[in-house]
């Protein structure tokens, strides 16, 4: 594939997802391909759904968990770095809705609203999520993921919410009607229209669930492009991260090999480090050269802040780097 053709087919997308281990560079190459869509005409969106936000430090310029915030420098760019904190209490608020009772409270001894369990952040960054993969507005959502671990979750999202989190609501209802029988007997009827519209609120949220699964197992909409450094742990990290991708169908056609030491004869560290690097790169191309394109990143004398900086990457990475 030429260096054209990867970007046509690259902004022929909807939706593009980079992850990968900690520290690789899925914000910088997230930025810098939302930096060149922007350039080409596309009106592009970048969000981080990694608590540890840093697409505010890649850009240089501060952005904003609620709204849009357009990026100085570009043409029809806008960023958002999505406040999970924010958004788990919200949904807490949600579920404390559907039990006007007390009674769940009793049971769990504290305020729903307020009740973490495992999971909750990732849920919550996938729902937020998919409000914007139903947002027409935008040519092209780039998606800053979490570290591996995260991402993982976020994929399993679907599954996730089959069990813990929708079994919750349907035990605090049951109790709810449960109580609510017991209140009629000495009190009379009771309005079940909050309790109603909070409950059908959460089912359409599962419901949203399923189809962003159908977008994002769409090859022609979709493309998750794994970023990795050529160490034995970011290795490992992406096969577990590629098999995952796999498992849930979603489609990744390249890998973006960052930090690629290079060669100094004159330097004892740097001439081993450009072994290993070597050593390493051998073993990526062994594994994936002959199913996915790979993409080979030198590493830079300088910091890639800023979008002058990630304007220069994309056009290293997309338009004048070595594919394989």
């Amino acid at each position: 594939m030429t260096n054209n053709d990867l970007v046509e087919d690259i902004l022929s997308k909807k939706y593009l997802f980079f992850g990968g281990k900690g520290g690789v560079g899925k914000t910088t190459f997230s930025a810098a391909t939302a930096v060149l869509a922007s350039d080409m005409g596309y009106k592009t969106l970048v969000i981080s759904t990694d608590p540890a936000h840093s697409l505010s430090d890649s850009f240089d310029y501060q952005i904003g968990g609620q709204d849009f915030t357009k990026i100085p420098n570009t043409s029809n760019l806008y960023a958002l770095e999505i406040d999970t904190e924010r958004a788990v209490s919200e949904y807490g608020d949600l579920l404390a809705t559907q039990d006007d009772t007390g009674l769940f409270n009793e049971i769990i001894g504290e305020d729903p609203s307020n009740l973490m369990l495992p999971g909750s952040d990732e849920a919550v960054a996938f729902i937020q999520l998919l409000s914007f993969m139903e947002n027409p507005e935008f040519d092209l959502i780039v998606f800053d993921t979490a570290p591996t671990g995260h991402t993982l979750k976020l994929l399993s999202l679907p599954e996730m919410m089959d069990s813990w989190l929708f079994k919750l609501i349907k035990m605090r209802r049951r109790l709810s009607n449960m109580m609510g029988v017991v209140k009629q007997l000495f009190s009379g009827p009771r309005s079940q229209s909050q309790e109603e519209q909070a409950f059908a609120a959460l089912e359409e949220m599962k419901r949203r669930v399923e189809r962003a699964r159908v977008h994002l197992a769409n090859e022609e909409e979709t493309e998750f492009i794994a970023v990795t450094i050529p160490t034995v742990m970011a290795i490992w990290e992406t096969e577990r991260l590629i098999r995952t991708l796999n498992q849930y169908s979603i489609p990744i056609k390249r890998i973006i090999i960052n930090q690629l030491q290079p060669d100094n004869p004159s330097c004892p560290y740097c001439r081993a480090r450009h072994k290993m690097t070597q050593e390493n790169l051998e073993q990526l191309h062994f594994l994936y050269e002959d199913l996915y394109e790979l993409i080979e990143v030198p590493m830079f004398e300088y910091e890639i802040r800023g979008v002058q900086r990630l304007r220069e990457l994309a056009r290293l990475v997309y338009l004048e780097a070595e594919n394989v």
